[in-house]
């Protein structure tokens, strides 16, 4: 009887071995692509389920360990380009400067030409 289990054996530990490949070259594939890596999305491109996602250690730690890389790049993304109630402040009083001034440039323009204007009619 041990004869047949060695046979099953063999056919587990054969699709084993191509399902955790499969799972490697989605994960490389996903990386290169930059697409997110986390169990869903390589469950759904390499066609492994969620449940041998998770109890097969090398591959869980390579996912655990790409998704945390991915979450930190995320985190320092939005601190270095979110802005801090106070900075916006400081950038909506910087604007409203600058609008008036502008405003201001504008009415003295108006002025001018309103000027030119009626030098150019009373000379006629």
């Amino acid at each position: 009887m041990a004869e047949p289990t060695k046979y099953l054996e063999k056919s587990w530990h054969k699709r084993s071995d191509e399902a955790q490949e499969r799972v490697l070259r989605a994960i490389r594939d996903m990386q290169a692509r930059g697409e997110p890596v986390n169990f869903n999305t390589v469950h759904l491109k390499s066609g492994a389920s969620k449940n041998y996602l998770y109890n097969n250690e090398n591959i869980r730690k390579e996912i655990e360990t790409l998704r945390s890389k991915e979450a930190a790049r995320a985190g320092a993304w939005h601190k270095k380009y979110d802005r801090t109630s106070k900075s916006k402040d400081v950038l909506i009083e910087a604007k409203d400067k600058r609008i008036a001034k502008l405003e201001e440039e504008n009415l003295r323009l108006r002025r001018e030409l309103d000027n030119l204007r009626r030098l150019l009619y009373e000379k006629k």
